[in-house]
């Protein structure tokens, strides 16, 4: 599939999340056996990619862009309740269904792979089994940290966690980066950082303002964010300098 704007390899080996995504284990011949089953599709900011209670033919990693996870209740109020970004795995081998709406919050592209197949090779291919548990494991720690943060940090504190976990996610992707300031896009909205870390709009905004004026972070427009020293960001999270398990 050919992805407007978007360069990218047909070869796994060179794929900009391999050392991260489900692949990362995985030998050469495992590897041509995934390109197999393989394919991309891209979403635009805005688009739906998966309903909850929609049954699911494939699973997938984000490559780039993001989307978010998001639970309806019956009465129609919705919650955001996760990020998937770059290497992040998308759907459940096993399950038939979605349990949240996944919504592309920037133009994503995501590697897909046909859900039976790769069933089939989870089953004949440790790497990938393995690889897979490991993630899962990560995202189980990542989801209890996250309680914390909504639970007992204060809203200082909950915006810096936010800033430092995309900042540190988008260092992982860039194996060479050098130490220094951390320069990234900010995927989400003032409102949806707001629906995300339980906050109101003009909360986010006065203090991602007050972290601007102290010298946490330097904003260019909304999004575009600099952390000029990143583990003077971690202390305002209230966290340890190694960055915790959301690295």
């Amino acid at each position: 599939m050919n992805v407007p704007g978007q360069a990218i390899s047909p070869s796994c080996m060179d794929c900009p999340i391999r050392h991260r995504a489900v692949c990362a284990r995985c030998e050469a011949d495992e590897l041509a056996a995934l390109e197999s089953i393989k394919y991309y599709r891209s979403f635009e900011a805005g688009q739906t990619i998966i309903w909850s209670g929609d049954k699911m033919d494939f699973v997938g990693s984000v490559v780039s862009g993001i989307a978010t996870l998001t639970q309806t209740m019956e009465d129609g109020r919705t919650q955001m309740v996760g990020l998937l970004l770059p290497s992040d795995f998308v759907g459940r081998p096993g399950r038939s269904g979605a349990a949240y709406d996944v919504v592309a919050t920037t133009d994503i592209v995501m590697c897909c792979f046909r859900k039976n197949p790769f069933e089939k090779m989870m089953a004949d291919t440790p790497h990938i089994a393995h690889r897979l548990l490991e993630m899962t494991l990560d995202e189980l720690d990542a989801a209890r940290e996250w309680m914390l943060v909504l639970g007992r940090k204060t809203a200082r504190e909950k915006i810096a966690s936010l800033l430092s976990i995309v900042a540190r996610r988008d260092a992982s992707l860039r194996p060479t980066a050098t130490h220094g300031p951390m320069v990234f896009d900010l995927p989400l909205t003032r409102e949806a950082m707001a629906d995300y870390l339980g906050l109101t709009l003009e909360t986010v905004s006065r203090k991602m303002s007050a972290l601007k004026r102290d010298g946490v972070i330097q904003l260019e427009g909304k999004r575009h964010v600099t952390v000029p020293d990143m583990s003077r960001l971690m202390e305002e999270a209230g966290d340890d300098a190694d960055g915790g398990v959301f690295a």
